[in-house]
């Protein structure tokens, strides 16, 4: 066929598609290029702004010229090409090119989705640090409650859209009363210096199909709290200071992290954590069988050998063949077998049914059954160096790299020699995320590869969103994973994150303060909003006071001892040395604060102790209690640290009946009436005598002077004070109602104002003044007024009568205004001239 022809063909294939009302172009490519620039130099120039807008630009130091040059002499047709020309038949050129074209495309790639990436958890990140400290700052202001006040519970009965709401806090307020009786009886046994099971009685306020029942149980395996520790019921009948479990590992975790005893702890870590693993490993194991019996086929043995085949049969075996990756010996994957017995702790059983098919296994692998007695007879799980060489051959030689490895044989191989660590996942036996903390605990060790310390590095750089993702099931896993890794103090941060399960939290870390697995900040490097941090040795910190601080408030006002017992908890960390005086102190200055809040709801006395009718001093929880404040060393350290402190702050709060309570317990009877004097002072010029706090006040000033007279104490200036400021306050008051002649008669037992309009004597009482209590001297310009008003006062009532009486009457208040007038100005202390002024008038007043 010849090109006309193939021509022709090619026209008649589009011949059906050309529409009749256009007609056909028949141009060549040069003469279409020609009529295009035609058509391009007909069109209308741009305006002419060019000069305009290269004017602007060059304001801004751009040089358009040479941008438009540059621009222009850019050729993007050999942005991709190779640098050096290639030939034709330059093969290894081309591929080298497209090799390096390959990488560049990948770097960029790489970069790109990087760069997504980075800016996805940024904005993930800002959002939840934004979340957490919104959160904290509402908790800061009180604005955000765990509990519904009684007025808010008011508001929401009737109201169906409160009502889960109500019921979803009735929930949290019953658990947290079940956990209050829990922490009660704890500082009981603390007390008493006997051991307590924490973990266990804390264990048994939560439903234990939850994740923090299992974290519980996660915990009491790693501080070994089952064994040997009596129940709560028996605790009453052990000897003081017997087994006390109370900071028994704190010497190990909070010193030398290089230490043996730090290692020993980091192994105890390991293998609580294991076991617990198990346990819940034989519980999936037991329900499964009996979830799906038929398949399962159990039968009527009872061992555990028995199970673990019937729970193969269910995971594996399918359509009469079992799982194409497992390896049969004696008709059944005895590997999964043995490893499913030593993934649920039955090692002895794992080495029974070993050894039952001895001959099978010895076929397969010659020196497997003397690898594992000696790995089942070592008490650290470790293989002597010659056999552990020997089982690294074979599994290098043929186990590793075979397509078809049985992954339970790999697994049991990595496990008994403690191989290829870094090789973290193993199919079919790493599935869920317990099976994979379970077999990297089963390689650990505390000799070799950093051992728990590294572990915990790997899963922190794997980080919360590893294991926890969006699924809402899986709550509370990731603070799991780090209380098994050893890192509780994070753990318990974890757990804080979440509003569900912060009550949890705040109970973890008094029970791992309890044991001496939690380390708290110093004051310098701790945050009043964030509970963790990190120490100058780049060790995780919490900081348990402000955890208990903020669960403490929720209650403070109505459960004042139940917040004690919290308070007292905080004392855990006394042996921290300088950061443990520290805690001490928070937590002396928490239980001021519980005081004062309970004054405001009327509890202090059942707190602080008191006086009877009789006189006789009865005390109080917190003076019971005083071992657990560390407040025992010296009988004056309770008035000293607690009382007092606590009255001057209720003195600086202005909250005056309670600060003279709380100093007249601490046996200040001086400072009693000095304060006394103060605030009868600062209320005498508030109207009607400060209402009802003035009223109690007096009436507080009344009966401690009548005690102290009684036990004649605080005798002097201070208390005659208060005897001179009683009486004005009164004579105030009965002004105010209409009783003049009653308030002339108080002022005048005072003793401070002269009576007679004689010299001398207005004299001799200015004189005096010079011995009376700093608060007299500061109010006579409150008092001098008011005596004057009352002489006005009762001038102005005798003025209707003009008899030889009231005459005579009149002429005495005349009398007393003048030596009042002449006291003021013979007085050295100085007054405001509107003082002076007003008594001035008033006499001219009186005089007329």
């Amino acid at each position: 066929m010849d090109l006309s022809t193939l021509l022709s063909e090619s026209q008649a294939l589009t011949a059906h598609l050309a529409p009749t009302d256009i007609p056909s172009i028949h141009l060549g490519l040069e003469q279409i290029e020609a009529q295009s620039r035609r058509l391009v130099s007909r069109q209308a120039a741009a305006p002419g702004d060019t000069g305009k807008a290269s004017y602007l630009l060059a304001q801004a130091q751009v040089d358009t010229g040479t941008l438009a040059n540059n621009i222009a002499a850019l050729n993007t047709a050999t942005t991709f090409a190779p640098l050096q020309p290639l030939h034709d038949t330059d093969v290894a050129g081309f591929l080298r090119h497209a090799h390096e074209q390959s990488i560049i495309s990948t770097i960029e790639e790489g970069r790109r989705e990087t760069l997504l990436e980075f800016k996805r958890v940024l904005d993930e990140r800002v959002r939840r640090d934004w979340d957490a400290r919104k959160r904290r700052i509402f908790e800061e202001l009180g604005e955000r409650t765990t509990l519904l006040s009684l007025e808010d519970r008011k508001r929401t009965i009737g109201q169906g859209t409160a009502r889960s709401r109500e019921g979803e806090i009735d929930k949290l307020q019953a658990r947290m009363m079940a956990y209050d009786s829990t922490i009660s009886s704890l500082n009981t046994s603390r007390l008493a210096g006997v051991a307590y099971p924490l973990l266990r009685n804390l264990m048994e306020q939560t439903n234990p199909a939850s994740m923090t029942h299992q974290t519980y149980q996660f915990l009491a395996s790693i501080v070994n709290e089952f064994p040997g520790l009596p129940s709560a019921e028996h605790l009453a009948a052990q000897v003081p200071g017997s087994s006390s479990a109370e900071r028994k590992y704190s010497r190990a975790y909070l010193g030398d992290p290089n230490s043996a005893g730090a290692a020993n702890l980091r192994t105890q870590i390991t293998e609580g954590a294991q076991r617990s693993l198990e346990a819940q490993y034989w519980d999936v194991i037991t329900r499964t069988i009996a979830a799906r019996p038929q398949q399962a086929a159990l039968g009527g043995d009872p061992s555990v050998a028995a199970h673990v085949k019937a729970y193969l049969n269910v995971k594996f075996y399918s359509q009469g063949s079992w799982e194409e990756r497992l390896e049969l010996i004696a008709g059944q994957p005895l590997w999964a077998k043995l490893f499913y017995l030593i993934r649920t702790g039955h090692i002895e059983e794992c080495l029974q049914e070993a050894l039952a098919h001895e001959k099978a296994i010895m076929v397969k692998e010659r020196n497997f059954i003397t690898y594992l007695k000696s790995w089942i007879s070592s008490a650290t799980r470790k293989l002597p160096r010659s056999e552990r060489n020997l089982l690294q051959a074979a599994y290098n030689s043929h186990i590793l790299h075979s397509p078809t490895t049985d992954p339970f044989k790999l697994a049991l191989f990595k496990i008994i020699g403690k191989l290829d660590p870094a090789r973290r996942a193993v199919p079919l036996v790493t599935a869920t995320t317990e099976d994979w903390l379970w077999f990297q605990l089963a390689m650990l060790d505390e000799e070799e590869n950093g051992g728990l310390r590294s572990l915990s590095e790997v899963l922190l750089g794997y980080g919360e969103r590893h294991f926890e993702g969006a699924t809402k099931g899986k709550k509370g896993m990731w603070a799991r994973v780090l209380l098994i890794c050893g890192q509780f103090e994070r753990a318990v941060a974890a757990l804080y994150e979440n509003p569900d399960l912060q009550v949890d939290a705040v109970h973890f870390a008094i029970a791992l303060a309890y044991y001496g697995l939690l380390r708290v900040p110093s004051k310098a490097e701790s945050s009043d909003v964030d509970i963790l941090s990190t120490t100058s040795s780049g060790q995780p910190a919490l900081n348990f006071a402000l955890l208990i601080s903020r669960y403490i408030r929720q209650f403070i006002r109505i459960e004042p001892q139940v917040a004690l017992q919290y308070v007292y908890c905080i004392c855990l960390s006394s042996d921290q040395g300088p950061i443990g005086k520290e805690q001490v102190e928070i937590a002396w200055e928490l239980t001021r604060r519980v005081i004062l809040m309970a004054e405001a709801g009327g509890g202090w006395v059942d707190l602080v102790g008191g006086y009877r009718a009789d006189g006789s001093r009865f005390t109080g929880v917190i003076e019971r209690d005083l071992k657990l404040l560390k407040l025992d060393s010296s009988p004056d350290d309770f008035a000293e640290h607690i009382l007092k402190r606590a009255a001057r702050q209720s003195e600086r709060e202005k909250r005056i009946n309670e600060a003279i309570r709380l100093y007249h317990l601490a046996g200040e009877h001086e400072t009693v009436v000095e304060c006394l004097a103060r605030a009868l002072g600062d209320q005498i010029s508030v109207p009607v005598g400060g209402g009802d706090d003035g009223e109690e006040l007096a009436n507080t000033a009344k009966e401690v002077l009548s005690h102290y007279e009684r036990t004649n104490r605080a005798s002097g200036k201070a208390r005659d004070a208060v005897v001179k400021l009683v009486r004005i306050r009164d004579a105030r008051v009965a002004k105010e109602h209409g009783i003049p002649d009653k308030a002339l008669e108080l002022m005048e037992t005072t003793g401070i104002f002269p009576t007679e309009n004689d010299n001398s004597l207005i004299n001799k009482k200015a004189q005096q003044l010079r011995d009376y209590d700093e608060v007299i001297v500061r109010n006579l310009q409150i008092f001098l007024p008011l005596q004057m008003d009352i002489l006005v006062e009762l001038r102005n009532r005798r003025r209707a009568s003009m008899d030889a009486t009231a005459q005579h009457a009149i002429k005495n208040l005349v009398d007393k205004a003048l030596a009042l007038q002449k006291f003021a100005t013979n007085i050295k202390y100085s007054m405001s001239p509107d003082v002076h002024t007003y008594l001035s008038r008033s006499v001219v007043d009186l005089m007329n």
